[in-house]
C-alpha cells in the first residue's frame, strides 16, 4: 500500500501552515493518468493531444526524488488503473494542525480515490474527520496557523465551509468567492511565508482582494503564468519553492524577493489541470 524514504518513520500529522519545513507528503505516481472525461478547462484544452504517461512518471519521479534530497519523507499510496487523477493527492484530503480531514469531493470519477487514502489511514490508525452533506476539496483549502482561507469554487461549497467551521471553533475561516472557471483556490493563490502570497488577482471580487492585501505581500501572476499553473507551487521550509520553469518571469521576481526556486519539468501533469501543490498532500510540517 506505501512506500517511504529509506529512513521510514511513523508518520506524524501535524501542518500549521503553507510554508514551514515539509516533513511528510503523501503522493501518488501518474502512471494511470489520461484525460478521459474532461473536468476542467485546463483538461480541455489539452483534450486532443492529451498526456504522455510515460514522460508524466518521469517528471513526477524528478519531483519525488527532489523532495526526498530536501528531506521529505514521501508516502506513496498505490495508483489505482481507473482512477485517472489520482496523482492530485491535494484534493483528497487536508491537514489543520493535528486533525487529518478527508475531503468530499465533487466528481463522481474521483470519489473512489477516498477509499484508497482511507485505507492506508486506517492501517497507520491515523484517526480522521470528514466533511458530510456537501462537497470540499483540498486544493480549496489553505492553511496560514489560526486562519483557514476557503476557496468558494464549484467543488467546495459555502455549506461545506460553514459545517468546517463548526469543528474548528477555535480556527478564523474566510471563505474566498472564486470566479466560476477557477477550478481550486490553489490555482490563484498561494501562501509561500508568513507575509507573502501568489495571486492571480482577476479570480477574486476587489473586496476580497483588499483584505487578503492587509495580511500579506501579495505578487501578482499574469494570465498566462496563471494557466501555466503559476501560483500552484510547492514550499517545501527555508524560502525553498517548487516551481515550473516556464514561468521565468514569476521564479525571477520570487528569487529577488529573497526566495531559492527549484525549476522541475511537470509539462505532462499540468495538462489535467494541476501542478506541484496539487500532486502532494502534506501531513507534516514544521
Amino acid at each position: 500500500m506505501k512506500n517511504m524514504t529509506s529512513n521510514e518513520s511513523v508518520p506524524t500529522v501535524y501542518c500549521t501552515n503553507e510554508y514551514d519545513r515539509l516533513k511528510q507528503v503523501i503522493t501518488v505516481s501518474p502512471q494511470y493518468m489520461k484525460i478521459e472525461e474532461v473536468i476542467n478547462n485546463t483538461q480541455q484544452h489539452y483534450l486532443t493531444n492529451n498526456i504522455d504517461t510515460e514522460i508524466a512518471v518521469l517528471q513526477h519521479v524528478n519531483f519525488i526524488n527532489t523532495l526526498k534530497a530536501n528531506g521529505t519523507e514521501v508516502i506513496q499510496l498505490d495508483a489505482t488503473e481507473k482512477l485517472n487523477e489520482q496523482v492530485f493527492t491535494r484534493d483528497i484530503g487536508f491537514t489543520i494542525g493535528s486533525i487529518f480531514f478527508v475531503s468530499s469531493m465533487k466528481e463522481a470519477m474521483r470519489k473512489p480515490e477516498k477509499a484508497v487514502l482511507k485505507e492506508w489511514l486506517k492501517t497507520e490508525n491515523i484517526p480522521f474527520q470528514s466533511v458530510n452533506n456537501s462537497s470540499i476539496e483540498g486544493g480549496d483549502v489553505i492553511v496560514d496557523n489560526r486562519n483557514i482561507l476557503v476557496g468558494i469554487s464549484d467543488r467546495t461549497s459555502r455549506t461545506a465551509i460553514t459545517v468546517l467551521q463548526s469543528m474548528l471553533p477555535d480556527y478564523n475561516i474566510t471563505p474566498i468567492p472564486l470566479r466560476k472557471d477557477i477550478l481550486h483556490l490553489d490555482c490563484v493563490f498561494n501562501i509561500i511565508s508568513s507575509d507573502t502570497a501568489l495571486i492571480y488577482r482577476p479570480s477574486i471580487d476587489s473586496d476580497m482582494y483588499a483584505q487578503l492585501k492587509q495580511s500579506y505581500r501579495l505578487i501578482e501572476v499574469t494570465e498566462e503564468e496563471q494557466f501555466k499553473m503559476g501560483p500552484n507551487v510547492l514550499s517545501i521550509g527555508d524560502k525553498k519553492i517548487i516551481s515550473l520553469p516556464e514561468n521565468k518571469r514569476l521564479n525571477q521576481v520570487l528569487m529577488q524577493a529573497g526566495y531559492q526556486i527549484i525549476e522541475i519539468e511537470f509539462s505532462e501533469i499540468i495538462k489535467s489541470g494541476g501542478s506541484f501543490r496539487c500532486c502532494t498532500l502534506p501531513l507534516n510540517r514544521g
